[in-house]
């Protein structure tokens, strides 16, 4: 890990469709100072307020990580806050023009690519990373979650989900230190079960989700009528299920990456307290909810210090 603060070398920016809006919608990254952290700015608003990313501005998590103030919103923030925090990035202002970020392939991959070809520039502040000093739990009991942290000399994350359906049962991931962010996890795109999906469809929402960026997986598999309905909102023709139980749309990146996207999902919702952490993470059926509450309790505890490299 770079022991000074960084931000990336120069501008750019990406734009794409924001998967619950459909909305097409640019972000562009421009350096920053030291000391400045990760904050979002709405250039679409009047004033173009600014957003910081901080477990105190999260005010939705039903369908991805939101954060607000004042008036200004910015949705689905997740995968691209996972970036930043794979890279180490400590400093970047993200100018958003709509109310979320691009969905792209439904990883962190893009973005990580974007930051790599323009450069991560080595500024001359210490940089500043959280330490745990006791162990720290937050627990969801009925829906059987459970997230653990704990001093260490690195930052681990290890993650246990269990869907308990034939096609998505007990799934494990780990990252053993988070400079291996790439290639482990970084690629590794957000998934769906056929009946949520069904859901998210007749209730207007994941209007920017397509066959290139989720991996749809199917308990039973539906008749044509099912598929042929599916085929006209994906605007794609002949959508079978394969024999892994998947939606013909992909190839797994890796046999357990929807516990690895779970794995991303959480690294970046901790990084909403804007530096990387020297513990030890277990998270049981993480989510996006548990995540970032477990991020407020981490930040409010007086276990939770941030100090320099």
């Amino acid at each position: 890990m770079n022991s000074m603060q960084t931000t990336i070398a120069s501008p750019i920016s990406v734009s794409g469709r924001g998967l619950h809006t459909g909305q097409q919608v640019t972000v562009t990254f421009v350096p920053a100072p030291a000391n400045f952290g990760i904050c979002f700015q709405r250039i679409d608003l009047p004033h173009q307020p600014i957003v910081k990313a901080s477990p105190i501005n999260v005010f939705d998590t039903s369908r991805g990580t939101s954060i607000r103030d004042g008036e200004a919103e910015v949705h689905t923030i997740e995968h691209l806050m996972a970036a930043l925090a794979g890279l180490g990035i400590d400093n970047v202002l993200i100018k958003t023009i709509g109310l979320e970020t691009p969905i792209l392939d439904g990883s962190s991959r893009v973005y990580v690519e974007m930051f790599k070809e323009v450069g991560i520039k080595t500024l001359d502040e210490p940089k500043k990373i959280g330490i745990i000093k006791k162990e720290m739990t937050f627990t969801i009991p009925e829906k059987q979650i459970e997230l653990i942290i704990k001093p260490y000399d690195r930052y681990k994350l290890t993650v246990n989900v269990d869907y308990g359906t034939k096609v998505l049962a007990t799934q494990h991931a780990t990252l053993d230190k988070i400079e291996n962010f790439v290639p482990d996890i970084y690629n590794c795109r957000t998934f769906v079960f056929l009946d949520e999906l069904q859901y998210l469809i007749q209730n207007n929402l994941a209007r920017g989700g397509d066959l290139d960026n989720a991996i749809v997986f199917v308990d039973k598999v539906p008749d044509n009528k099912v598929l042929n309905q599916l085929g006209v909102f994906f605007h794609k023709k002949d959508i079978t299920v394969t024999p892994d139980h998947i939606l013909n749309n992909t190839n797994l990146r890796h046999t357990n990456e929807p516990a690895r996207h779970k794995l991303l999902d959480l690294i970046g919702d901790l990084y909403l307290l804007g530096v990387s952490l020297k513990a030890e993470i277990i998270a049981n059926r993480p989510g996006h909810f548990a995540n970032t509450s477990f991020a407020r309790q981490i930040m409010e505890d007086e276990a939770f210090e941030i100090c320099t490299l």
